[in-house]
């Protein structure tokens, strides 16, 4: 018998609902960022010998098969240790176009090339105008072996043509595959929430790539864990500081927003994290985007024409009343904080380079844990 894709990755792993934890909000079909009509996800993931724990994480906005048509967009950091190429050009003219990428802090460069080359290689008229595209990063060099050059343009551009809609999976995958988050095993992560507005009904998703945290920062469900969790934490004798990494969020939805509003999305990505315990560590780079994928068509591509201005072509786009926008924030934070214990939850230990070991959260104890809080 197939399990819910709200209890189960594809693979059969469990997700955080498995475990009875109580989350706000109506998810959508899969509880995915995929719920968003046309957004894609596809991963490579490297786990090779002792100390390759790594990869890729593509996302596709409007899907594989049109790159090139922009979406509003916004970013924000909430602390600037770490990267996300193109932002500059997103705060510049308040869109979003071509795949998404995250992966590990020394293959940003590579992930975004093979941006620009599979753009090259399946929309040459696109690639014929300037590409600026997103690629970000968290740092697995706790586990992976991060300077030997593993994720390559193939394995790159193995991720970005993977991507397909539907269910997708959690935990050590795609770029995520080295990564930990408090202090546990952690990866992607990702979740959506339905939002009403009017006759219609938007949907807002999250997939998160998490290596933030300490473990004693760890909250679920509004339930502090990190003091009944604190046996069996091999990477706070590790040479860095604890809660150190990075976090990379991505936020879609199909509600028609404008580009300072996809911003105001991005900034409540914060929120969401609180809720799981972390303050924000200056040795984290906590970087978000959002995205809107509707009034599509209405942002062109190209150079303007002199039939452009002789005939003094608008375009128009709709939005979500900013008076009306609150329901969309709160989605935002009740995706985050299911997609960061999504990450922890659908994981298991790992051994990496160098023999270091990353927990996998006990399920179990977590479940009990919440529970009994439940019962006081």
């Amino acid at each position: 018998m197939t399990q819910s894709p709200h209890l189960a990755t594809p693979s059969g792993k469990p997700r955080a609902r498995a475990l009875s934890i109580p989350f706000d909000g109506d998810p959508g079909t899969w509880n995915a960022i995929t719920d968003v009509p046309g957004v894609e996800v596809g991963y490579r993931t490297l786990i090779e010998g002792s100390d390759v724990r790594t990869g890729v994480t593509a996302i596709h906005p409007r899907g594989r098969t049109n790159p090139g048509d922009p979406c509003t967009a916004g970013w924000y950091s909430l602390n600037g240790n770490g990267e996300m190429t193109g932002t500059t050009w997103i705060e510049e003219s308040g869109t979003l176009s071509l795949p998404v990428t995250i992966t590990n802090t020394h293959a940003v460069g590579i992930a975004q090339e093979a941006t620009v080359r599979w753009v090259a290689d399946t929309d040459p008229r696109l690639a014929e105008l300037w590409l600026l595209p997103v690629a970000a990063e968290t740092w697995d060099g706790i586990l992976n072996d991060i300077n030997g050059g593993h994720v390559t343009r193939e394995v790159a551009t193995d991720a970005i043509t993977a991507a397909r809609s539907g269910p997708i999976e959690e935990g050590s995958v795609g770029g995520g595959t080295g990564m930990n988050c408090y202090g546990f095993k952690g990866g992607v992560g990702t979740a959506s929430r339905l939002v009403r507005h009017g006759a219609e009904t938007y949907t807002v998703g999250a997939l998160l790539q998490c290596n933030f945290g300490s473990r004693e920062e760890l909250a679920i469900a509004g339930t502090p864990l990190g003091s009944a969790l604190a046996d069996d934490n091999p990477l706070a004798t590790y040479p860095a500081r604890p809660g150190s990494g990075s976090v990379i969020a991505v936020i879609a939805t199909d509600a028609p927003l404008l580009p300072g509003q996809c911003k105001a999305l991005a900034r409540r990505v914060p929120l969401g994290l609180a809720r799981t315990g972390t303050a924000g560590s200056h040795f984290s780079g906590d970087i978000f985007l959002a995205f809107s994928t509707a009034n599509a068509g209405a942002f062109g591509v190209g150079f303007p024409t002199d039939a452009d201005a002789e005939a003094g072509t608008l375009e128009h786009v709709s939005f979500v009343p900013w008076r009306s926008i609150d329901p969309l924030y709160t989605a935002v934070v009740q995706c985050v904080e299911e997609a960061v214990v999504n990450a922890l939850v659908a994981n298991e230990t790992m051994v990496g380079r160098d023999g270091w070991r990353s927990p996998g959260l006990p399920r179990d104890r977590v479940e009990a844990l919440i529970r009994t809080a439940a019962r006081r």
